[in-house]
């Protein structure tokens, strides 16, 4: 009697040692993962924020340089916006055979009075046998270039040949190599006429003539 009395309280104390053994050991199972799973947490968190944080590029001073990246775009387009403008400027364009004069009504070269746009001839100022007096033209030639108008009529007969612009001698002289006349009435070379000469309407001008393609004199 008195031995089973002592097994009875062994038995309970062993299973009372058991039971908290398990329990402990279920805790600390618990209490080793929950670094684990806060971990996994926390990677899972920056993951997502590199994915979805903008990219910016840092100058020497370790600042962002995104306001100034968005800057240069902004300025880049309009940029773009401006050229196109600029393009969209020239009205025609085409090259042809040009020669020169000079014609301020003084009788040199049988020259036939002050030129027919009303104003005084002068650098910039071109001949066409058809365009509107005072259309403004630009012309280039060997990557050098004028901008003029339209003030006089001409040439006569060489226009009915494909020449169909005449220059002041200033502009003929510095499409051909930079340099300038020796005088008003003449280039100062041998050369009398530039072929492939690039024109360009900018603007037509409101004075008497026809728009468009260059016309033979009194077509």
């Amino acid at each position: 009697m008195q031995q089973r009395a002592i097994n009875v309280v062994l038995t309970g104390v062993t299973g009372t040692a058991l039971a908290g053994m398990l329990v402990a050991g279920v805790a600390a199972a618990s209490d080793d993962s929950a670094p684990d799973k806060q971990f996994l947490s926390q990677q899972a968190v920056a993951s997502q924020e590199h994915k979805t944080a903008p990219k910016h590029t840092l100058n020497e001073g370790g600042k962002s340089t995104a306001k100034n990246d968005a800057k240069a775009g902004d300025k880049a387009g309009k940029n773009d916006s401006k050229r196109a403008e600029k393009d969209s400027n020239v009205l025609l364009s085409g090259k042809t055979t040009a020669s020169y004069f000079w014609d301020d009504g003084s009788g040199v070269n049988g020259d036939t009075g002050a030129p027919a746009g009303g104003k005084p001839m002068q650098k910039g100022l071109f001949a066409s046998p058809s365009w509107p007096l005072h259309t403004k033209v630009k012309v280039t030639y060997d990557g050098r270039s004028v901008t003029g108008f339209i003030g006089d009529r001409g040439p006569g007969k060489p226009s009915h040949r494909g020449i169909m612009l005449d220059l002041d001698t200033y502009t003929f002289r510095y499409l051909l190599d930079g340099e300038k006349p020796k005088s008003k009435y003449t280039s100062g070379t041998g050369e009398g006429h530039l072929k492939n000469v690039k024109w360009e309407v900018l603007s037509w001008g409101k004075g008497a003539g026809k728009k468009g393609e260059p016309r033979p004199f009194g077509s």
